[in-house]
């Protein structure tokens, strides 16, 4: 694809930002991009990795977020985000969040997680929970954590958190079994994501143990083989270290590329996972 296909989404994404409320048709962001409908659709997929619509959802999705944690009702909301009537916010809810407005309220105000600190071979890490749900493992790079934490409150705002090891013990005694490579039984997620994200996510978990896979190879394996750099992007995102094995996937050239906790530690596990293999 050509630098003014990149150019020409980056203008449709500023200006999807910008008039959101508005909720533009696809054919006034094509214009805005200054092609036809078809190829800004095609162009838009490819780059973005999701469809012009999607992202203009996503996009309102977060604004009625912001209204509903500032008590408007469902009603206003749905006004002033531009959309002809409260039904339209609830099915948006229900499609991407797999909750309704009204749900989202309350649990934005009444979510709490907690969290501990637990000794890997690859360093301290911090676990959290959501009702016994893990939804957070990040290793840390001192014993602090507060990087970790800073990092876990960005992810769940308004969510109340709570030191408490002993709720944490039994996803700890599940991380400890799988970094001696047994397999127990498996472990219940909370995971907080786009369903793109969500879909990256699980394609991890099938990449076996003891292998690698590339961005790209990963992409096509979920059906978007020009997905690829927003696949890299969730990659990056993933919310869970080691056990959703975001360390699996490297650049095509054989370089081990990003990784959030660090390329030392990325070549360990890798190195530690090869070694069980073999």
């Amino acid at each position: 694809m050509s630098q003014s296909d990149f150019s020409r989404v980056a203008q449709a994404i500023r200006f999807l930002c910008a008039q959101a409320r508005e909720q533009p048709s696809l054919g006034e962001v094509a214009a805005q991009a200054g092609v036809s409908e078809f190829h800004f659709q095609r162009i838009f997929q490819k780059w973005a990795g999701i469809s012009p619509k999607r992202f203009l959802q996503y996009l309102t999705l977060r604004e009625a977020k912001g209204l509903l944690l500032e008590s408007r009702s469902v009603l206003e909301a749905s006004l002033e985000l531009g959309l002809s009537s409260p039904s339209r916010l609830h099915d948006l809810f229900v499609t991407i969040e797999r909750m309704t407005p009204g749900q989202f309220k309350l649990r934005a105000e009444g979510l709490t997680l907690d969290w501990a600190v637990a000794e890997t071979p690859f360093g301290p890490a911090l676990l959290a929970a959501l009702e016994g749900r893990l939804c957070a493992l990040s290793f840390m790079a001192e014993a602090d954590p507060g990087q970790a934490l800073a990092e876990l409150e960005a992810r769940w705002p308004r969510a109340r958190f709570r030191h408490d090891p002993r709720a944490l013990q039994p996803s700890i005694a599940a991380l400890e079994q799988r970094l001696r490579g047994e397999a127990p039984q498996p472990l219940a997620l909370a995971l907080k994501g786009t369903p793109f994200q969500l879909r990256v996510w699980e394609a991890l978990l099938r990449i076996p143990e003891g292998r690698v896979l590339a961005y790209g190879d990963l992409a096509r394996q979920m059906g978007e083989p020009a997905a690829s750099r927003a696949v890299g992007t969730a990659v990056g995102q993933n919310p869970v270290g080691y056990l959703i094995p975001c360390h699996r996937v490297i650049q095509a050239s054989g370089a081990l590329g990003d990784y959030h906790w660090g390329p030392e530690r990325k070549r360990a596990i890798l190195a530690l996972e090869r070694a069980r293999a073999s």
